[in-house]
């Protein structure tokens, strides 16, 4: 649908094409096509994971909910600690204009991802276990800010959200294949578990050789200006002067701390609907359809109202999707808002944070710039893991959303006041 156009600031328009049409494809380089295909190839493999994984640490271990947010906080909190570092190694070695060296950290992370899933074959305790996903977490950790800087880098500024989004819709369709094919491997086969973990593997290990062979090293739009030194550390962090990323940073983590993993939402919708376990890597498809669907027009919607206004907008969505949950209606029609709810929230919020944040940051400083943000928000969803789950085994499910959807509500009226600038707080 979106093409790439690597010629088309000097080839004249085709007769009868229309100019909508051809800026539409314009916006979406070849280099955002090629990010998305290894970005689906690899959710497939992660979310065929991540799809059964709270059954088995629940069911087949044995884990308390208070021990499955420490994981499911580990799952999250440790890529986002290497996040920076990949974000900072990534800007370095380049030549001061944003072309560093994002293709071959973001391999890295690929490629560390790719390693660690044969590897849940071997282990069977909860330690090892968290050893293993703290590794595979270090690898999303290193990837993300490079791909993301190599998506702004690749695409004109006006156009980011719609990149982002066309990105994400790509990411999204693996989030939604991965259970699938979770559900499909654990009714044919006989050791289902391991069965997921192996196939996981493979596939994986296919999207790092996408990665190698089709993604440029060098992005065509990166943006003109002097040679200049290559960042070092301290300057990454001297980042959050910048007050529009110290703020987006602020406010993406303050959201954070009342964002509810998925994991433990789809756990609570599976308790309220009485689900059998089988069925229960399906729950994540509903999200992954909804932010598929809409990924792209609220992307390029994003592009025209405001990045910051629809990133708000879209906890307004995932506040609605907790009081569906908190409220009497019950059943298949309530689960399936919920969910679309759920999708709708990321599709609001995770392209175009990144957008947004890339519209604050120098070019030969992208990858670190986004990190910084990224990681403010994952630390902040580590903590609420952490928090939610202590909060369910204290005083049951129910309540701990409640008090998270109390929460939230005020995190949205600060977030609010944070992302205002000094004139529009005058005014």
């Amino acid at each position: 649908m979106y093409l790439a156009e690597s010629r088309s600031a000097k080839a004249p328009a085709a007769p009868g094409t229309r100019p909508g049409r051809r800026a539409a494809a314009a916006a979406v380089p070849g280099t955002v096509l090629a990010l998305g295909t290894v970005s689906l190839i690899t959710d497939v493999s992660s979310e065929m994971v991540s799809a059964v994984l709270p059954l088995y640490l629940l069911t087949g271990l044995g884990l308390s909910p208070l021990g499955f947010g420490l994981l499911d906080g580990i799952h999250n909190g440790v890529g986002a600690l290497v996040r920076l570092l990949g974000g900072h190694l990534a800007d370095r070695g380049g030549d001061g204009r944003g072309t560093g060296r994002h293709k071959l950290v973001a391999g890295l992370g690929y490629g560390l991802s790719a390693l660690c899933k044969p590897l849940l074959l071997l282990v069977h305790s909860v330690p090892l276990i968290g050893a293993v996903l703290a590794a595979d977490r270090t690898g999303k950790g290193l990837r993300t800010a490079p791909r993301d800087a190599m998506i702004s880098l690749a695409t004109d500024p006006e156009h980011r959200g719609r990149a982002f989004g066309v990105h994400r819709a790509m990411d999204t369709a693996g989030a939604l294949l991965g259970p699938l094919a979770a559900f499909g491997v654990l009714r044919l086969a006989v050791d289902g578990y391991d069965a997921v973990f192996a196939v996981s593997g493979c596939v994986a290990v296919l999207g790092v050789l996408v990665l190698v062979l089709f993604v440029p090293g060098r992005q065509p739009r990166a943006e003109a200006g002097p040679p200049a030194a290559a960042p070092s550390l301290r300057d990454a962090l001297a980042l959050l002067k910048l007050p529009d990323l110290r703020r987006l940073t602020l406010c993406a983590a303050l959201l954070g701390l009342t964002t509810v993993s998925d994991s433990f939402l789809y756990l609570l919708l599976q308790r309220r609907l009485g689900l059998a376990t089988d069925l229960f890597p399906l729950l994540p498809l509903g999200t992954a359809a909804a932010f598929l669907l809409l990924a792209v027009p609220l992307g390029a919607l994003a592009d025209r109202i405001g990045r910051r206004r629809l990133f708000l907008a879209g906890h307004g969505v995932l506040l609605l999707a907790y009081g569906l949950l908190l409220g009497p209606v019950s059943g298949g029609p309530a689960a399936c808002c919920v969910l679309l709810l759920h999708g709708a929230f990321y599709a609001a919020t995770d392209g175009v944070l990144a957008a947004a944040a890339a519209d604050a940051v120098p070019a030969e400083q992208r990858g670190a710039g986004l990190a910084l943000v990224g990681t403010g928000q994952a630390l902040a969803r580590f903590a609420c893991s952490l928090a939610f789950g202590a909060a369910w085994s204290a005083i049951g499910a129910t309540a701990a959303l409640a008090w998270a959807a109390g929460a939230l509500v005020l995190c949205v009226a600060g977030a609010a006041r944070v992302l205002r600038s000094p004139e529009e707080a005058a005014a």
